[in-house]
């Protein structure tokens, strides 16, 4: 897909603040330090859309990104978060499942993890969490400029089997360093989109 236009909208920290012109929108989940913002700006083409930090945990709301005037890309803030107030957790964990499970606009998520380890226990959970709830899910392992291709294969078999996913189910090598990856999972969004544009 040709990014023509990519332009942050706004940050929410409740359900009044989302966009509500019913647009499609796709979700982007991860552990914070895993790559969301980069992957955003990768995706984009843009090296300053989404804002990376060395903090892990600075999103604390939903950012969301408009792209081609067509549809949402929706950053979520980063899960295991420890500097965090156990309130805070609590807090934004009920606007996020709020959000994943009652948003009508929400096409799916695209779950990251780190490719250069096996998926935290927090990951799994997620990955369990949009399986029980039917979420469309599209799998994202970042940073794979950092492992040796010898290893590639063995990444991603530690993520399949750790998330017990099926066959069918992508997992995406990805590199906001080379692009690797950017096309395909691309594809994946855009029939997403293309989906709920002709449904």
């Amino acid at each position: 897909m040709k990014v023509h236009n990519a332009e942050f909208i706004l940050s929410a920290v409740n359900e009044a603040q989302l966009p509500a012109d019913g647009r499609p929108e796709v979700a982007f989940a991860g552990r914070s330090n895993v790559g969301k913002s980069s992957l955003i700006n990768t995706l984009t083409s843009r090296k300053h859309l989404a804002k990376t930090s060395n903090t892990p945990g600075k999103t604390r709301q939903l950012n969301c990104y408009l792209i081609n005037n067509e549809f949402y890309f929706i950053d979520l803030p980063g899960y295991g978060y420890a500097k965090v107030s156990k309130a805070e957790r609590e807090q934004w964990g009920q606007f996020i499942e709020e959000y994943l499970l009652e948003r009508e606009s929400l096409l799916g998520v695209i779950q990251i993890v780190d490719s250069r380890r096996p998926p935290s226990p927090d990951d799994k959970t997620m990955f369990e969490w949009f399986m029980y709830n039917q979420m469309p899910t599209i799998v994202v392992a970042s940073k794979a400029d950092k492992i040796p291709k010898s290893k590639r294969g063995k990444s991603i078999k530690e993520i399949r089997q750790a998330f017990m996913m099926e066959a069918l189910q992508p997992v995406v090598l990805f590199s906001s360093a080379t692009g690797e990856g950017k096309e395909e999972l691309w594809g994946y969004i855009s029939d997403m989109v293309v989906s709920e544009q002709s449904g």
